[in-house]
């Protein structure tokens, strides 16, 4: 080749290279990753043990979750809370997750504000349908059977009982048969007259707060109804011989019996105050009682069922954990949920005591059912689960219902109204937006 020709030809390549590394592309550095986790707010109800429980359960989900940081908050009273949550859909600032009662979702589950988790639970690899109580599912069904939100515990009545007192008087710890009058009599056997002349007993033999919740049971076990109809109500049904004669004997506990502090004894102290004091010998509540009974006593107590009527009934007690509709961020509001309602999440709720799992495999576990951590007896609540337990209506002005009826009740308590006055009261405001679950 001549040297011409061959040097032209050097030119041209490094010419060639020169523009090829000139065109090409400046390397750039990667692009940083997103390092903010998405947040999720969460809004709950109860005092400083049912909080404890909740925080636990986020700091566990924290803890496998870096991508997603849940926002607790927590409103004590669970009027407060209500009120809190319909100013922030008001507001359109509704926290991604909430947890609420059944009894209490219509009105928010009517407007549209929450979104249904049937098909999120249908698509779920963490649980399905089948591993939870399916009693507790239903109360969050709307009128179609579309599922609303996802039951976090099943709770029902249960009658704690200081067995100190018991073993004191003589007297047997309640059967778990036990009859309306049986249990009247123990409460009779367990009153103690006023020895220091301030008026009320020394101490009584029963805490039942005159609240609608406490009553429900009671009615259907005497084979009365609350409502016309259970599954499409349109109107209470109190003023039926059933519902009279079950509401009179509460009412006559306090006021022939004198065995329940009445409305003015319990404004010196309210009967959960005057049970954790040994002041009262038996108490009724629902499973959230635990926390407080474990932190707080020193004397040994248990659990028993309430006592049989006509028929055997208790009531729901469940809280469900729900999504805002208007939520952005719903698949980590999901997959807290995943993880609440999985078995870590509801172990760590189980051994704090505030709840009965709804999930079966540990409510059925030693997590639950261990009978070295108080009350030994927690298998009660396992069994109303098969005990013909029942839901309360799901209407939209149920809160204002249970707001009359305890006025009402506790008015009956001091004797102060009639059985006639109080069921005119509770069904003239039910009578105004009873409205149900759409």
């Amino acid at each position: 080749m001549p040297k011409v020709a061959y040097w032209r030809i050097c030119v041209l390549l490094a010419l060639l290279i020169l523009v090829q590394t000139a065109c090409a592309p400046i390397p750039s550095a990667p692009a940083p990753s997103s390092s903010t986790p998405t947040t999720v707010t969460f809004l709950v109800s109860g005092g400083p043990a049912e909080q404890a429980a909740f925080e636990a359960v986020v700091a566990s989900f924290h803890a496998q979750q870096t991508d997603i940081r849940i926002e607790l908050n927590a409103v004590v009273s669970a009027g407060d809370f209500i009120t809190r949550l319909t100013t922030d859909f008001a507001a359109g600032a509704p926290p991604d997750v909430f947890l609420i009662n059944y009894r209490r979702m219509a009105q928010f589950y009517n407007r549209d504000a929450i979104e249904p988790v049937g098909p999120l639970l249908q698509n779920s690899t963490a649980f399905k349908e089948e591993d939870f109580y399916t009693m507790a599912l239903d109360a969050f069904r709307d009128g179609q059977g579309t599922l609303i939100c996802m039951p976090q515990n099943v709770s029902s009545q249960v009658v704690y009982y200081n067995k100190d007192i018991f073993d004191k008087a003589g007297l047997p710890y309640p059967d778990p048969n036990w009859t309306w009058e049986e249990f009247r009599q123990t409460a009779i056997a367990l009153t103690l007259p006023d020895a220091n002349d301030d008026t009320y007993p020394d101490q009584y033999g029963l805490g039942l707060e005159p609240v609608l919740i406490r009553m429900a049971p009671w009615i259907w076990q005497n084979e009365g109804e609350l409502v016309d109809d259970p599954a499409n109500p349109t109107h209470l049904t109190l003023d039926t011989p059933a519902a009279r004669e079950a509401i009179q004997f509460v009412l006559d506990l306090a006021q022939e019996d004198g065995v329940v502090p009445n409305y003015s004894a319990e404004a010196v102290a309210s009967h959960p105050d005057r049970f954790l004091a040994s002041n009262i010998a038996m108490y009724v509540d629902s499973r959230v009682f635990t926390p407080t009974m474990r932190e707080t006593v020193e004397f040994n107590w248990d659990v028993a069922p309430l006592p049989r009527g006509k028929q055997v009934a208790n009531v729901l007690h469940s809280d469900g954990y729900c999504m805002a509709s208007a939520s952005q961020v719903k698949d980590a509001a999901w997959k807290f949920i995943e993880f609440a309602l999985g078995e870590e999440g509801q172990l760590i709720a189980a051994q704090l005591g505030r709840t009965v799992p709804s999930l079966r495999s540990v409510a059925e576990s030693p997590a639950f059912l261990d009978p070295e951590n108080p009350p030994a007896s927690a298998q009660v609540w396992l069994d109303n689960m098969e005990e013909n337990m029942r839901v309360l209506p799901k209407v939209e002005n149920w809160i204002a219902i249970e707001r009359t009826a305890a006025t009402d009740l506790e008015q009956a308590y001091l004797g102060l109204e009639t059985l006639d006055e109080i069921i005119a009261n509770i069904e003239a405001a039910a009578a105004e937006g009873f409205v149900p679950i759409k």
